[in-house]
């Protein structure tokens, strides 16, 4: 694949991922057990922030954009294997969120 088709499909699921990270956070918080919810809560929260940054480094060419990207996917990654395990469809429409975005972000940096 072309690094320029790479770049514009990894800013789009990095994008994607920060919106649902976004949508269950805010879904989360509205749970009846907010104890069991914590972990996903909190794993929201890191994967929407690096998915920013990741955004932001890929826009501007960052020296760093590879070390980011990497992160941004062991991160998605976690947070994905957090929301498969919380039967509602905000978690679960998270971690397919997070796993592709963790995939694109691996292949960009590859």
């Amino acid at each position: 694949m072309e690094k320029q088709q790479s770049l514009e499909q990894c800013i789009k699921s990095c994008l994607e991922c920060m919106e649902a990270c976004n949508i269950c956070y805010d879904s989360c918080l509205k749970e009846e057990d907010l104890k069991m919810m914590v972990s996903c809560i909190r794993l929201d929260r890191e994967c929407a922030d690096i998915c920013a940054l990741a955004v932001k480094s890929m826009q501007s060419n960052s020296p760093f954009v590879n070390q980011i990207c990497i992160l941004c996917a062991e991160i998605c990654e976690a947070c994905g294997n957090e929301c498969k395990n919380h039967h509602h469809e905000h978690c679960q429409k998270c971690a397919e969120a997070c796993f592709r975005c963790a995939e694109e972000c691996r292949k960009f940096a590859a």
